[in-house]
């Protein structure tokens, strides 16, 4: 039977700060508003800055996005990753050791929810190439014997890696969010006092707005893309939102969503349909926001407990349940019942 496919698009891009791009951002006018919508690293992003040397800071993060597109991607064969994912081995690039050096500390804390080399699944799903494909129980048994990134060997000082046996890795679940850190640190460097950064469903905030104002960022209803569940007020932070309504296909009646557990190899079951991280660091944020779907709601909990002081989280159930923690009681609103945890 033929399947019926939806998906929204998702990626990921990253900025390199240096010098000349500061050189070239002091030639602007003061308090303007730059604002840019481009499409890379397969995601629609929109990248606004106010204030002095905004419509240079936001060109210096268009030529650095489609710059690190090549770096990056897993299916670019000029990329790190891909190299990387043919040899086995090498050394890695600036921009790309920190990402993995931050997944691979992220995969410890988190128990194994947040794995990077879960990439070879998500093919064999078609989750990466949109040919859509329901694995037999044996492609998935075998393709999850290389799904285990505590098997990398990796030397932060040397920057050099090795995978293990047939490994191959991915960086999607994590580097929007590093990259939406590294856009607000080029707008500082340019001078920007007040910015925004929105990737799908990340989004960064430099600041406050012009009027002095906290930035209202609404989290998407997983039942209608054209709703929102609530609005969290925000200065500084980042906002990214995972869930499985954003890039799934149907087949025989049965819906696969593009979040697959390490543990299983199938499309994580873990009751929730949507988490919503709000941190100041957008690395970490990305990745938990994947990292606490795959691990359900009490888990979640239970992990966002022991790390308070990194994050704060909105838990949306299957059955439309919302739960926040504790540190967002006096920034989120919403029309819908909810429930704090503490």
């Amino acid at each position: 039977m033929v399947g019926k496919f939806y998906f929204k698009l998702g990626g990921i891009f990253l900025l390199t700060l240096c010098i000349a791009a500061f050189t070239a951002c002091q030639n602007s006018d003061e308090n303007k508003k730059a604002s840019k919508d481009i499409f890379a690293m397969d995601t629609y992003m929109t990248v606004t800055a106010y204030g002095k040397n905004a419509e240079n800071a936001v060109d210096e993060a268009v030529d650095e996005i489609n710059r690190l597109e090549t770096v990056l991607s897993a299916q670019k064969k000029e990329s790190d990753i891909y190299k990387l994912n043919q040899t086995g081995s090498g050394t890695l690039s600036e921009d790309t050791k920190d990402i993995v050096s931050e997944a691979l500390k992220i995969n410890k804390t988190t128990n194994g929810a947040f794995d990077i080399s879960i990439y070879p699944l998500m093919v064999k799903w078609g989750f990466t190439t949109q040919k859509y494909n329901v694995p037999s129980k044996r492609e998935i048994s075998k393709l999850l014997k290389n799904v285990d990134s505590s098997k990398i060997e990796f030397d932060e000082k040397s920057s050099s890696i090795k995978l293990g046996k047939n490994m191959k890795i991915d960086l999607g679940g994590i580097a929007k969010g590093y990259t939406s850190s590294r856009v607000m640190q080029i707008f500082k460097d340019c001078g920007v006092t007040s910015g925004l950064v929105s990737l799908g469903g990340n989004v960064q905030a430099l600041g406050t707005k012009t009027d002095g104002t906290d930035w209202q960022i609404a989290i998407e209803n997983p039942d209608k893309s054209s709703d929102y569940i609530g609005v969290v007020s925000v200065k500084d932070k980042a906002v990214i939102t995972s869930g499985g309504y954003e890039r799934y296909f149907e087949k025989n009646g049965k819906t696969y969503h593009h979040i697959l557990d390490p543990k299983t190899g199938y499309p994580a079951e873990s009751g929730l349909k949507s988490v919503t991280i709000v941190s100041d660091n957008g690395t970490l944020a990305d990745a938990l926001s994947t990292s606490l779907f795959v691990m359900g709601k009490e888990k979640a909990l239970d992990y966002w407990r022991e790390h308070k002081n990194e994050f704060d989280t909105v838990l949306v159930e299957d059955n439309g349940n919302i739960t926040i923690t504790d540190g967002l009681k006096k920034v989120f609103k919403s029309n819908f019942k909810f429930d704090i945890a503490k």
